[in-house]
């Protein structure tokens, strides 16, 4: 007899459980809070593919538990099914954290995408992108696949198998127990959503982000919850395997297809197909089995609601790169955080849902069939989508647009007294005259003809001209700096780095003027500029205000500089002068900052989490009351297997679409909506049944295989599946 928990019906065991799951979620969620930026910002991936490797992954953590289901319920049983898969999971873990470390993945592999032996000049696009997938990636991709074989092959079996340690007649505490279970998943959730991204932004290792950290500590968690688990064998209630459903639901399917096509030309026609089974298969099974059919063909379309809930971890996170992130001079957060409003609003949602709104729409005379419920869902989150594109195409404003083939961008920074103009061969981009110090309003488009030219540009400064040769290469931005020389006016041709910073931080640079090379400390980032209008590099800081960055010059030290606030997306050039026998600065933006607070993401999330709830967690309480109670297995894979070629959607669409962002978030918004006028033509047209009924109808027939269930049993049974499908929704 198991032990119980000070005197109650609670087996002790179940602790163990449920601090396996809350290391276990947190693990989970931890890594892949982190995981699209690791693509983007780490292995130096584009965001169309980041966003279709994060969805591959994703969408195996869901094919794999039907997998994890065969193998507890036909071989090893839950408990070993889960013990071994989790020392895969570890191993998982510890992989993808080792492949974090450059010293170990080798940094500038993971960083440029190829060794430096190979010359970069003779290499094409594709084996660029071929070094990146594979030989930067190795490490990375194979701790991705053993995390999804872990993870997913113990998805079905944790929660059905704490269900097991408690008795059928205590049936309130196992309800109780699952609440509890789901409050550890949603724990383990927000924490790592929370903390995971601090542990990659905030600690610095290895000359950047620590990533090895952000992986290091999931890994760690999911070690506890290995040993935690173990810890607790002896008290376990452990059911041997009993045989899987799902594969003697796969045969008799198969029996009854083969069996029809074998004997169709010669028997007359019966009055469904799958009654070709019963020379092998009980008429119950048969029965339970086109039960279980009406509820799978109404998942057909839901994949499509999953292909945009899932997409908070991609593409919405990609887009708060974009967006400011301050929330005054108090704090910031991190773009990977925002996921945390998910977990958040689902812990609000439901009770509210479920004590408020379908109560009060109720009382309106509408009756709210869990159909509807999902088909309101799927609105909901369609409107999400809308949301985004609107913020995305207000986003994408403070962005510069890369110049197409045969053209280049090009600013002008005049840095001679007084005021200059620019004459080109072909065309006019600047026919105003450039003042002393202007801060150019926007980079100009400037026609080449060819990929690569020479051109000599004529500039007239104080009655003097002077020309300047000068060779511009398309699709790429430049800027075209001014100064004074002995002889008159010089030109220095720069190329500039447009594109906004992948974790939204601010890109700097210095130009000096002086006659000695400066080094300028911002942050932990030094700059080195050298005499006479040397350039320094573009490196990224810390967004903030910058009041006193050290400054020195090879022979003394000058005062500390004040660069105001750097924020958050924008690129500066920052001229060092010398004005009236003191050391100054004029700050420049290249590339706007974001203007666009990340509060305007919440709309979406708000509307995105409120359409789960309609959909996800209805959508399985009415699968499990229409079908019978031994069929849960069955439908728990296809509920996955729908999250799972939900992914793989995004995955097709991330990577052959080639639409802009807000034209790509219409696009999955139209697909949404369409499926929704499909699903509710079915839904209009299912009738709903009692399973209940079934029980009944065979309750005197000893001789069937199966036997006759009691209804009280049944009764039990089917509220312990409708608590072990509620937690689906958060696994």
């Amino acid at each position: 007899m198991n032990k119980k928990l000070c005197g109650t019906n609670y087996p002790t065991s179940i602790c163990f459980i449920v601090v396996n799951e809350f290391c276990e979620r947190f693990s989970y969620y931890g890594m892949k809070a982190v995981l699209t930026l690791y693509f983007l910002t780490y292995l130096g991936w584009d965001h169309d593919l980041s966003t279709a490797v994060y969805h591959a992954f994703s969408s195996l953590c869901y094919f794999t538990p039907v997998l994890g289901a065969i193998i507890a319920d036909t071989w090893l049983g839950k408990f070993k099914t889960i013990i071994y898969l989790s020392f895969v999971y570890v191993l998982g873990h510890v992989i993808k954290s080792v492949g974090a470390v450059p010293t170990v993945g080798s940094n500038s592999v993971h960083m440029y995408g190829c060794p430096s032996t190979i010359d970069s000049s003779s290499r094409s696009p594709l084996i660029d992108r071929l070094c990146v997938c594979v030989r930067s990636s190795a490490l990375s991709m194979t701790g991705l696949i053993l995390i999804a074989f872990g993870t997913g092959g113990i998805k079905p079996c944790v929660a059905a198998f704490g269900g097991d340690q408690f008795e059928n007649q205590h049936a309130n505490e196992r309800m109780k127990f699952f609440s509890i279970f789901y409050m550890a998943i949603n724990a383990g959730s927000l924490l790592s959503t929370i903390i995971t991204p601090i542990l990659r932004g905030d600690v610095q290792c290895f000359g950047g982000d620590c990533y090895a950290l952000a992986f290091g500590v999931p890994a760690a968690l999911m070690m506890v919850a290995l040993v935690v688990f173990m810890s607790g064998s002896s008290l376990y209630r452990c059911n041997p395997p009993q045989g899987n459903i799902l594969m003697e639901v796969c045969n008799c399917v198969g029996f009854a297809i083969k069996n029809r096509w074998r004997r169709s030309k010669y028997e007359s026609s019966r009055r469904h197909w799958l009654d070709w089974a019963d020379d092998k298969y009980s008429k119950r099974l048969i029965v339970e089995i086109k039960m279980v059919l009406r509820v799978l063909v109404l998942y057909i379309p839901l994949p499509m609601f999953w292909a945009l809930f899932d997409q908070q971890g991609s593409r919405w996170t990609l887009q708060a790169t974009r967006m400011n992130m301050a929330f005054g001079d108090a704090f910031s957060i991190k773009p990977d955080q925002m996921q945390t409003l998910n977990a958040l609003l689902i812990l609000v949602f439901v009770p509210v849902f479920d004590l408020l709104i379908y109560p009060l729409v109720a009382l309106c005379g509408i009756n709210i069939t869990p159909l509807r419920k999902m088909a309101a869902g799927m609105i909901f989150a369609a409107l999400a989508f809308g949301a985004a594109a609107l913020v995305e195409v207000h986003v994408v404003k403070t962005e510069v647009a890369p110049a197409p083939a045969g053209k280049c961008l090009l600013q002008v920074f005049n840095l001679a007294p007084g005021d200059v103009r620019l004459h080109f061969p072909q065309g006019d981009p600047f026919p105003e005259p450039l003042s002393y110090l202007q801060d150019p309003p926007e980079y100009q488009t400037l026609p080449l003809g060819a990929p690569r030219i020479n051109m000599t540009l004529a500039v007239h400064h104080e009655g003097a001209s002077a020309n300047c040769n000068v060779t511009f290469g398309q699709q790429k931005a430049y800027s075209l700096i001014l100064h004074p020389a002995d002889a008159g006016i010089r030109c220095r041709l720069v190329e500039d780095h447009i594109k906004k910073n992948d974790e939204g931080a601010p890109l700097l640079r210095f130009v000096n003027t002086l006659s000695e090379a400066a080094n300028v400390t911002v942050g932990d980032e030094t700059f080195h500029a050298g005499a006479r209008y040397g350039v320094s590099a573009n490196k990224t800081v810390q967004r903030g205000e910058y009041n006193k960055a050290s400054c020195r010059f090879e022979s003394k030290t000058c005062p500390d500089l004040d660069l105001g606030l750097l924020d958050f997306g924008a690129s500066y050039t920052v001229i060092l002068l010398q004005e009236s026998g003191r050391m100054t600065t004029h700050k420049m933006e290249d590339v706007h900052a974001n203007n666009v607070h990340v509060v305007w993401q919440i709309p979406q999330y708000v509307l995105i989490t409120a359409g789960e709830v309609m959909f996800s967690i209805t959508g399985l309480e009415f699968s499990y009351s229409q079908a019978p109670v031994n069929m849960k297995s069955v439908l728990q894979a296809g509920w996955l297997l729908t999250v799972a070629f939900g992914n793989v959607i995004v995955l097709i669409v991330a990577e052959g679409a080639g639409l802009e962002q807000w034209k790509e978030f219409l696009l999955f918004s139209g697909l949404l909506l369409a499926v929704f006028m499909a699903f509710s033509l079915m839904a209009h047209l299912y009738t709903y049944v009692d399973p209940k009924q079934l029980d009944k109808s065979y309750a005197s027939d000893h001789n069937d295989q199966r036997g006759a269930h009691d209804d009280d049993d049944s009764n039990d049974t089917l509220n312990k599946n409708k608590q072990e499908a509620e937690l689906n929704t958060r696994l």
